[in-house]
């Protein structure tokens, strides 16, 4: 394999992932300091960047180089042949894909997301329909473009969690409905109930921002790459591993949604950190998968932010910036953060029944791309699914079927990485125990570097070396499976509500 086509190949990779990483933050600044009447702007400046960086991607020129370098075989070198590898799967995909079609799709997405945040303010989804619609049009063209068997959702899914197609996936979301459905009415009938009203006292927004830092920074958020800010759906975006941003939003009447939104998208930060810089721009410095990715955050959110050694340091730090909660026993406060309540909003759901969120969102996928559920239809759909699964029926749009960025940005076949993500996170942790045996005395401490380095020398620096279900075999040992997970929740939910 000559040294020289090699070299020229990771400049055109480079290239093209600087030309992402300037859609990553032009999409970071709409969602944070762009004024409202610049979205027909910057759509437009979306599309043009969004296509030429799919006009590099699908040249000759990559395309020759990434087929001499795959025919070439197998490199010795794993970087080498992570980096070809990757890149011949995203040629082959992206090839398919007309450059209109890209562009088209970017700049409806621009308007989508300004039309969608008027239409939640509004509670009004008969305001976004016509948007949602049309972006369905779109993925399903991208879908049939790019080729499927079994059915159209599985080529969007494998866009964020490559080889996992609809039907297997339905198959261990029943397993695990099986097992949700029944533990969170046991939780719900438990003797002892929290009371969360103490979680409703008076926070005020700024005292927040510094106690959410403080965090981020304990996790090893580097504050010289990357930074926090405010949106109206939290998230994380990178332009490379020195220059990670994270966002969150603050309600002054409860503390938690900031405070584990924010582990949550540092969690995700940290990973975009981790990856070893020489390999910047290349696959060697990008998630496996965003099952993968969402391993990170839900790991901190609720591994470590919802577990009681955590709490038994940062709890007296916590009081002092928040006097409010001065009066407030540990125990009642590590109960009522891991209170078990069908809610709502999907990111502010409790641990047990978020998944049943997730779920409801894959079934009416599904049935939306594939075209069995017309967009008019998508409210009742929502609300009927609802009181299914969670026993209660959102009052409004807003805290219904508009609840999510995602559509709006013409994100189909994403949802499925967020329960995906739970179960890595849990048998993940289950072997960074074995690792560190001693990880509760450490959190007890505050010291949360051993958990970031393991995580950081186990996961992060490895890119896409492996394929999601190769990396957790490397990880844990063992295949994936739900039975981590639910174990976990049984041994921490069950003797803390009495059942």
């Amino acid at each position: 394999m000559a040294s020289d086509t090699y070299e020229k190949f990771i400049q055109h990779v480079r290239e093209l992932n600087t030309a992402r990483a300037i859609a990553e933050l032009l999409d970071w600044d709409q969602e944070t300091y762009m004024p409202p009447c610049a979205a027909e702007q910057r759509g437009q400046q979306m599309a043009l960047i969004s296509g030429l960086a799919h006009e590099k991607l699908t040249s000759d020129e990559m395309g020759n180089l990434v087929v001499q370098l795959d025919e070439a075989g197998a490199a010795d070198d794993p970087t080498v042949a992570t980096n070809v590898r990757e890149l011949r799967r995203e040629y082959d995909r992206a090839v398919k894909i007309p450059t209109t079609l890209v562009q088209e799709i970017a700049q409806t997405t621009s308007r989508a997301r300004q039309t969608w945040l008027k239409a939640r303010q509004e509670a009004n989804f008969a305001h976004f329909a016509p948007q949602l619609a049309r972006l369905l049009d779109l993925k399903r063209q991208v879908a049939d473009l790019v080729g499927w068997d079994a059915e159209r959702y599985d080529a969007l899914i494998d866009e964020f969690e490559p080889q996992t197609r609809a039907a297997p996936v339905q198959e261990l979301f029943d397993r695990l409905k099986a097992e949700l459905v029944p533990l969170v009415a046991a939780l719900q009938d438990a003797p002892r109930q929290p009371d969360t009203t103490l979680l409703e006292r008076e926070c005020p927004a700024g005292r927040q921002a510094a106690f959410n830092r403080r965090i981020s920074a304990a996790m090893g958020f580097d504050f010289e790459a990357g930074r926090i800010d405010v949106s109206a759906h939290p998230f994380c975006i990178s332009a490379g591993p020195l220059d990670v941003r994270i966002t969150t939003r603050y309600n002054e009447r409860y503390l938690p949604g900031a405070l584990f939104g924010t582990m949550h998208e540092t969690g995700h930060g940290l990973y975009e950190q981790g990856f070893d810089p020489q390999h910047t721009g290349t696959p060697m410095a990008s998630s496996v998968s965003l099952g993968i990715h969402e391993s990170q955050s839900r790991t901190w959110e609720n591994l470590v932010g919802r577990s009681r050694p955590f709490w038994e340091h940062f709890f007296p730090a916590l009081q002092a910036e928040f006097p409010t909660l001065a009066d407030v026993a540990l125990d009642d406060w590590y109960f009522a953060i891991n209170v078990v309540r069908p809610s709502f909003i999907r990111v502010e759901a409790d641990e047990v029944t978020y998944g049943l969120h997730i779920m409801l969102r894959f079934d009416l996928e599904r049935q939306m791309v594939a075209g069995q559920l017309a967009v008019d239809d998508i409210p009742d759909a929502w609300n009927t699914r609802f009181r299914e699964y969670l026993g209660i029926t959102p009052p409004n749009d807003a805290e219904g079927c508009l609840q999510d960025i995602h559509w709006s940005m013409g994100i189909f076949g994403y949802f499925l990485t967020y329960q995906l993500g739970n179960l890595y996170a849990a048998q993940f942790f289950q072997a960074a125990r074995r690792g560190l045996p001693d990880l509760d005395e450490q959190l007890r401490r505050g010291e949360l570097a051993p958990l970031r380095e393991w995580l950081r020398e186990n996961i992060h620096v490895h890119g896409k070396r492996y394929r999601a279900h190769e990396l957790v075999h490397e990880v844990t040992g063992a295949e994936l499976s739900h039975k981590p997970y639910i174990d976990y929740l049984h041994a921490k939910y069950k003797p803390l509500y009495g059942v």
